[in-house]
Parts: C-alpha cells; structure tokens; sequence
C-alpha cells in the first residue's frame, strides 16, 4: 500500500519525508537548512555561499537561525570554511571497512594519501595492551602516531602499536609518509591474517584537534583495530580517528540465505 505522504522521488539514501515529522511543525533552522542544501546543489563543489546577513535577509529569519543552520551543514561535511568565507565541500572520502590500508583506500578515489609523523616511542608493554592484543607484558613495543593526510588536507590521526621483535627497525627503515602495512607485506613479508574492529563516534580532545585542525566540537568517527597475522600471532593495535565531516565508511556484508527482517 502506498504511503500519501510519501514523495515519489524521496532518495533511499535519504531522511524518510526529509525529516519533517507527520505534524508538519519544523524548527525554522531545519527549514533554512533544508533551503540551503539545495543552493548547495546548484552551486556545485567550490561555489561560494552567501553571507549570513544575506542569507537572512533572504529567507526573512534572524542571522543565529542561519547560523544553526550553517553549523549542521558544516558538521556534515556540506560545507566547509574558506578564508572568511564558506564553500560548497566535495563527497566525503569512502573508506572501506577492510584489511586494506588507508593509503589504499584514498588513492582508489583519486587522492594523493600521505602522513605526517608525530611521534615514535619505544617502551615496555603496559599490562592493558598486552590484555587486548595477546603481547607479552613488558616486552618492547613501538608507539607510532601520525596525522592522517588527503591531497595534504588533514583528516585524521592514527595511533599504531607494535611489537618491536616484528618490527626492529621500524626507527630507521620504514618511511612514516609512507603505507605501514605495504612496509610489512613487502619488506618484513609479513601477511595480514584478520582482525577485530570497532567503531565509535567521540569528540576529540583539545590536543587531537589541535593536531588534525578541526574545532573540538567536531565529531569524529574512531576506530580501534587488532590485527593478527596470517598464523594467528599478534601484529598490532591501531586506534584511528576520522574526520566525521570528511569520511564514511563501507562494507560488503554476505552471509547465509537471502531473508530479511
């Protein structure tokens, strides 16, 4: 049976009945919202947005109720800060939820990827690590931290540890700009087994966000990884956070017979 309310051309993708409630009563900055989405449209990536004033002016509602509308749009990754001006932000990087690395992921949509190397620790393995990822407590392991870069935007911040006995030169043979699994599958030989993954969202601290360069309101998409080797052993542990208006994330699900709830 055909819903009434239900437009034709609603996108699957999108808010069922663009999120008005069955009421019909919005909140006015969820109207101008809906408004400036589609001047995004029409302006394309790039294109300049309005001022607030203007933006007020036109659609007769006070400059916060733009302003709220503006931020929603910004967190969302519609938008993005120019100089003193706000732009239309292109499609949000598509990283799949995968073995693959992050290098491999960004060069699949046409970005250069890169990193920027913080810091490289080496320190006894604290008790909490060895618990999660099945290391010996106290013996060495390499902290690596680095921000994450697209096209030398920053977008992210990854934390890896590693065993130092996997990896002993990791302080002098491995390039921190470069792919750490490509360095252990080509130079150590070393294969990706399989690993446990999840997937939080949190707001970073003043210090990560100072490091990737997004206000500390922003949310961000956090991932903790264990991976293991080919043979089982334990490789590393990985905490990664994404900018939330800047990715997404995909997977390829399959499973057994074809039902659906």
């Amino acid at each position: 049976m055909d819903h009434p309310n239900y437009p034709n051309d609603q996108a699957p993708g999108a808010p069922v009945r663009s999120g008005i409630p069955e009421h019909g009563r919005i909140p006015k900055y969820y109207a101008v919202k809906a408004q400036v989405a589609a001047l995004i449209e029409e302006l394309g990536e790039g294109g300049l947005l309005p001022t607030e004033r203007d933006l007020a002016v036109q659609y007769e509602v006070s400059r916060e109720t733009v302003r709220q509308a503006l931020r929603e749009l910004l967190l969302e990754g519609r938008l993005r800060r120019q100089g003193r001006g706000t732009v239309v932000a292109g499609p949000k990087l598509e990283q799949p939820l995968s073995l693959a690395s992050y290098t491999e992921g960004v060069r699949r949509q046409g970005l250069t990827p890169g990193r920027n190397l913080i810091s490289l620790d080496r320190f006894p393995c604290p008790a909490t690590l060895a618990a999660e990822t099945g290391l010996e407590r106290g013996e060495p392991v390499w902290h690596m931290e680095r921000v994450l870069l697209a096209d030398e935007e920053r977008v992210g911040l990854e934390s890896t540890y590693v065993a130092v006995a996997r990896v002993p030169d990791l302080d002098t043979d491995f390039d921190p700009d470069s792919s750490f699994y490509a360095y252990l599958r080509d130079r150590l030989g070393i294969g990706f087994g399989d690993a446990d993954e999840r997937i939080e969202t949190v707001l970073a601290t003043p210090r990560e966000a100072l490091l990737i360069g997004t206000p500390p309101a922003l949310p961000m998409l956090l991932i903790h990884r264990v991976s293991r080797d080919t043979e089982g052993r334990p490789l590393e542990r990985v905490r990664t956070l994404y900018r939330g208006d800047r990715f997404s994330f995909s997977a390829h699900l399959g499973g057994e017979g074809t039902g659906r709830a």
